[in-house]
C-alpha cells in the first residue's frame, strides 16, 4: 500500500509539472525531484503544504508565481493558498493606507489589490461569450484554455487484478494455502481495474460556427493532451477530416495551425447527416464510436435532408455509450432548439449542453467525465 501511495504522489506531481510547462513555467526535472523530496517530508493531504513545496521548488523567478498560482488552482481544483505577509509588512501597509487628514474617509484613495483584480477579471472572462471577446481578451482566454485538463471517463475492464477488496480469487487463495502447508490463512481478492473510455469529438467548422471553432478546437486539444491514446477528434462541415494527429502537438497554437492546414472545408457549408454517415461507415462501425462518449459540437444548421441526420444520430446512439451535443447558442438567454437539424438530432442525444464560454467548457468536461 505504501508503494502504491508513493506512485500516486509521483504521478500527481509529474502531471502537475506538465501542466506548469504548458502554462509557461519551466519546471525542470531537477526542480520536480526537489518538489518530490519536499512533499515526502510534509503532509501530502494538506493543500497548503503541497502548494508551498511546489512554489518554492518549481518556480524559477517572480514571473512564474502568477502562472504557478493559476496552474495550481486549475490542476488541483481549488483556490491556491495566498501568501501571508509578515506582521511588519501588515503594519507598514496599514500606515501607508491611513487617511491623510481627519476628514478623509478610511477607504478614500485605496485601490483594489492587483491579485484580486486579476482574479475578478479572469472570473468575468470565464463567463463571457467567446464570440464577443476583443483580441486581448481572446489572448488571455487562450492562456486559460492551456490550463484546462479535462478528466477522462472510465469504464470497467474485463481483466481482474489482485486487490484488497472484491471477489475472492479462488486459484490464488488455494496456491497460497498449499504454500502455507494446506491451511487457508488468508483470502486473496481481485477486482476489475477501470480503464479510460474513448472520447470522440466531432467539431463543426462551417461558416456559422466560425466564431466558436477556435475555442472548440482548443478544448479538443486539451482533451487529446490529457489522454492521447483514448481521444479522437474529427472536423465536420462538407466533409469529414481526422485531426487527432495534428492536435497531439504539445503547443496549442502550433496544434491549431496544423489542424487548420489539414481542414479543407473551413468556414464552408454544413452537411451534418452525410458527414456523420461517413464517420459511422468508416470509423464508428469499426469500433471508434462503439462504447465511446461521442461529443458533437455544432449549432445544428443542416443544408442536407434532416431525415438523414435523424437516422444517423439514432445509429450513433446505438453504438456509443453516450452522445453529448454542444451548441454554443444554448448559452444565450431565451434560446430554443428550433432549427430543423437540432429537432432531428435531439431525440438521440443524452446530454445537451452549451459551449459558448470557458465556464461552459469546464461544465462540458464534467459532463464527459461523468457520462
Amino acid at each position: 500500500m505504501a508503494a502504491e501511495s508513493q506512485r500516486d504522489v509521483v504521478d500527481t506531481v509529474l502531471g502537475f509539472a506538465r501542466t506548469l510547462r504548458v502554462a509557461g513555467v519551466g519546471a525542470s526535472p531537477d526542480r520536480v525531484e526537489a518538489m518530490l523530496a519536499a512533499v515526502a517530508a510534509l503532509d501530502v493531504l494538506d493543500a497548503t503544504d503541497v502548494y508551498w513545496s511546489g512554489r518554492l521548488t518549481l518556480c524559477a523567478g517572480p514571473d512564474d508565481l502568477e502562472r504557478y498560482d493559476a496552474a495550481f488552482a486549475a490542476y488541483f481544483g481549488g483556490e491556491a493558498p495566498r501568501p501571508v505577509p509578515p506582521a511588519a509588512q501588515q503594519r507598514q501597509r496599514t500606515v501607508t493606507t491611513a487617511p491623510l487628514d481627519p476628514g478623509a474617509s478610511e477607504g478614500d484613495g485605496e485601490s483594489p489589490p492587483e491579485l484580486a483584480g486579476q482574479a475578478s477579471a479572469d472570473e468575468v472572462l470565464r463567463h463571457r461569450d467567446v464570440a464577443q471577446l476583443s483580441g486581448a481578451e481572446r489572448e488571455q482566454l487562450r492562456r486559460l484554455f492551456a490550463l484546462l485538463v479535462p478528466a477522462t471517463p472510465m469504464r470497467p475492464s474485463r481483466r481482474r487484478r489482485p486487490n484488497l477488496h472484491g471477489a475472492v480469487h479462488a486459484s490464488r487463495t488455494v496456491r497460497r494455502a498449499l504454500h502455507d502447508g494446506g491451511e487457508v490463512t488468508r483470502l486473496l481478492h481481485r477486482r476489475a481495474r477501470p480503464r479510460p473510455r474513448r472520447v470522440v469529438l466531432l467539431v463543426d467548422v462551417s461558416g456559422s460556427m466560425s466564431p466558436y471553432a477556435d475555442a472548440l478546437l482548443r478544448f479538443a486539444h486539451a482533451a487529446v493532451r490529457a489522454r492521447p491514446a483514448a481521444t479522437e477528434v474529427f472536423t465536420v462541415g462538407t466533409r469529414l477530416t481526422r485531426v487527432t494527429r495534428e492536435l497531439r502537438l504539445r503547443d496549442p497554437d502550433k496544434a491549431l495551425a496544423a489542424s487548420g492546414s489539414a481542414i479543407p472545408d473551413w468556414s464552408g457549408g454544413t452537411r451534418l447527416g452525410e458527414v456523420l454517415k461517413a464517420f459511422l461507415d468508416r470509423w464508428g462501425q469499426r469500433g471508434t464510436a462503439r462504447g465511446a462518449v461521442v461529443v458533437v459540437c455544432s449549432d445544428g444548421w443542416e443544408r442536407g435532408g434532416t431525415d438523414v441526420l435523424a437516422e444517423q444520430m439514432a445509429r450513433l446512439q446505438r453504438l456509443a455509450h453516450a452522445v453529448v451535443w454542444v451548441n454554443p447558442h444554448k448559452g444565450r438567454e431565451g434560446y430554443e432548439p428550433l432549427t430543423a437539424g437540432m429537432q432531428a438530432a435531439l431525440p438521440s442525444v443524452d446530454h445537451f449542453v452549451a459551449g459558448h464560454s470557458l465556464a461552459a467548457f469546464q461544465e462540458l468536461a464534467g459532463v464527459i467525465s461523468r457520462a
